[in-house]
C-alpha cells in the first residue's frame, strides 16, 4: 500500500509539473495545441493508406517502401532545412508547410487503383516532408524558449502529445476507414490541417532569432565544423537515432495482413495494435519522467530490448500482440524525449536549427532503413517474429554504446 501511494503521488507531481509549464509559458501552450492537431492529422491518414495498399493486394516490399517514404523526406531536406530554420521566421514556415499538407492530403482521394502507385509515392513523400519539417521547426524553437528541467518537461509533453495523436489518430482512423472508407478519412484529415492553418495564423511569436543571412553552404560548413569539434553532439545524435528502430509501421501492416485478417478487419487490426502501443507511449513518461536521469538511461535501453523481445514472441497472436505492444510503447517515449533533451542540452544556441535538423536527418534515415529492411527480410522469408527480435537486439547493443559514451565524455545532468 505504501508503494502504491508513493507511486500515485509521484505521478500527480509529474502531471503538476506539466500543467505548471503550460500555464506559465503561453507560447509553449499554443504550440502544444498546434502539435496535437497536426500530429493527429499526420497519423490519421496512415491507416487509410496502408488499408488501400492491402486492398490493392500489394507486396510486402511496396508496403515497406511506403512506410520508408514517411521518413525519407526528412533525410533529404535536412541539410537545407537546418539552414532555413536559422534564417527564416518559423511562423512563415509553419504556414507554408501546413498548406502543402492540405493539398497533398486532399490529392490522396484520387488514388483508386494500383496503376496510381507512383502518384501515391509522390504524395506521401511531399506530405511527410512537410510534416517532418513542421516537427523540426517546433523542436528547434523549444531550446530557444526553455532550458534545463523545463526543456526536458516540454520534450516530455511533446512526446505525450505525439503519442496521444498517434493513439487516437490510428484508432479513430481504423474505425472511420472500416465504417465509411478511405475517401472520407482523407477528407476529414484535410479538414484537420485547415484548423492547424487557422491556429498558426493567429500565433503570436515574439521571439528573437539570429536570422543569419550568410550563404547556405557556409552555414552548413559551420554546422559540420561545430559537430566535428564537439563529438559528443554526434554521439548523442546517433544514440537518439537508435529509437528509430521502433519504426514498426510496415511490421504491423504485414502482421495485420498475414495473421490478424482472419480475426479482425485489416484496418481495425492496424489501428488497434498501433493504438495499444501508443497507450504505453502516453503512460510511459508519466511514470518514468521523474525517474530517468543520465545514470539510468542505459537500463531504459535494456528494458526496451526486453519489451521488444516479448513482442516478437507473441506477434503472430493478435490479443497477446496487443498486450505486448503496450509494453514496447511504455519505454519508447521516455527514450525518445530524454535522448532528444540530452542533445539539445549539449548544443550551442547558435546551432540549434542546424543540429536539430541534422539529428532528424539521421533519425529519419534510420526509420526509413528499418522500414525497407523489414520489407526486404519479409520478402526473403524471415518470419515477422525473427525480424522483431533483430530490432530488439539493437537496443541491447545501444546500452553498451551509451556506457562507452558515459566513460568517454562528461555528460551534463538536467537540472
Amino acid at each position: 500500500m505504501k508503494i502504491k501511494t508513493l507511486t500515485n503521488y509521484d505521478n500527480l507531481r509529474v502531471m503538476k509539473r506539466y500543467l505548471t509549464l503550460l500555464r506559465n509559458e503561453p507560447l509553449v501552450r499554443r504550440l502544444s495545441v498546434i502539435q496535437l492537431i497536426a500530429y493527429f492529422g499526420a497519423w490519421f491518414s496512415n491507416v487509410a493508406i496502408y488499408t488501400l495498399l492491402i486492398q490493392m493486394n500489394t507486396s510486402a516490399s511496396i508496403i515497406a517502401l511506403v512506410a520508408a517514404l514517411h521518413f525519407l523526406p526528412g533525410v533529404f531536406q535536412a541539410p537545407l532545412s537546418g539552414v532555413i530554420l536559422d534564417r527564416i521566421h518559423p511562423k512563415r514556415l509553419m504556414i507554408i508547410l501546413t498548406l502543402i499538407e492540405i493539398v497533398c492530403t486532399l490529392s490522396l482521394i484520387s488514388i483508386d487503383n494500383i496503376g496510381m502507385l507512383g502518384f501515391l509515392y509522390l504524395l506521401v513523400f511531399i506530405r511527410m516532408g512537410a510534416s517532418s519539417f513542421h516537427f523540426t521547426v517546433e523542436m528547434s524553437l523549444l531550446p530557444r524558449i526553455l532550458e534545463g528541467k523545463s526543456l526536458q518537461t516540454a520534450n516530455e509533453i511533446h512526446s505525450i502529445i505525439w503519442s496521444l495523436s498517434y493513439t487516437f489518430g490510428m484508432a479513430l482512423s481504423g474505425l472511420v476507414v472500416y465504417w465509411v472508407g478511405t475517401t472520407v478519412a482523407f477528407a476529414l484529415d484535410a479538414g484537420l490541417f485547415v484548423l492547424v492553418l487557422i491556429l498558426v495564423f493567429t500565433l503570436r511569436m515574439n521571439i528573437e532569432l539570429s536570422m543569419n543571412q550568410e550563404h547556405f553552404v557556409k552555414m552548413m560548413r559551420e554546422a559540420f565544423g561545430y559537430i566535428r569539434r564537439n563529438p559528443i553532439v554526434l554521439h548523442l545524435m546517433i544514440l537518439h537515432a537508435v529509437v528509430g528502430f521502433t519504426a514498426f509501421d510496415a511490421l504491423i501492416a504485414l502482421a495485420a495482413k498475414h495473421f490478424y485478417a482472419q480475426i479482425i478487419a485489416v484496418s481495425l487490426g492496424i489501428g488497434l495494435i498501433n493504438a495499444a502501443r501508443a497507450v504505453g507511449l502516453v503512460i510511459g513518461p508519466m511514470v518514468l519522467g521523474h525517474w530517468i536521469n543520465n545514470s539510468r538511461l542505459g537500463w531504459l535501453l535494456v528494458a526496451e530490448a526486453v519489451s521488444i523481445t516479448l513482442w516478437a514472441l507473441s506477434i503472430e497472436h493478435f490479443y497477446f500482440s496487443v498486450i505486448a505492444s503496450i509494453g514496447v510503447g511504455f519505454v519508447t517515449t521516455t527514450l525518445w524525449s530524454y535522448t532528444y533533451t540530452l542533445l539539445q542540452h549539449h548544443t550551442h544556441s547558435d546551432f540549434y536549427g542546424r543540429v536539430i535538423a541534422y539529428n532528424d536527418m539521421i533519425f529519419l534515415g534510420v526509420g526509413a532503413s528499418v522500414s525497407l529492411m523489414i520489407g526486404y527480410l519479409a520478402e526473403r522469408g524471415l518470419s515477422l517474429g525473427g525480424i522483431t527480435l533483430i530490432l530488439g537486439s539493437v537496443f541491447a547493443l545501444a546500452a553498451f554504446y551509451y556506457r562507452w559514451i558515459q566513460q568517454t565524455y562528461t555528460l551534463k545532468e538536467m537540472g
